[in-house]
């Protein structure tokens, strides 16, 4: 079974960047279990061993309009479970 939450919003700077230290500060708690805000939801995960980090940069420039940049992350793992 695969479930999936996803939550979309604009934030400020300061804020994104308080949503990654939080993220950061989850995973680097020694008990096994991290909470994930999504939204207005938590999602409780349990990484185990390594972590697999993949990191992206998409800048583009069109011919007509703003130019865009992203950053997607991805962190995957196994479960004991």
């Amino acid at each position: 079974m695969a479930d999936t939450t996803t939550a979309s919003e604009s934030l400020s700077n300061e804020a994104a960047a308080e949503r990654l230290e939080a993220l950061a500060s989850e995973l680097r708690q020694e008990d096994g279990g991290i909470q994930v805000e999504v939204g207005n939801k938590s999602v409780s995960l349990a990484p185990s061993g390594d972590i697999d980090y993949d990191i992206e940069v998409a800048e583009r420039e069109p011919m007509l309009g703003s130019k865009h940049e992203s950053v997607t992350i991805e962190l995957e793992w196994t479960t004991d479970e």
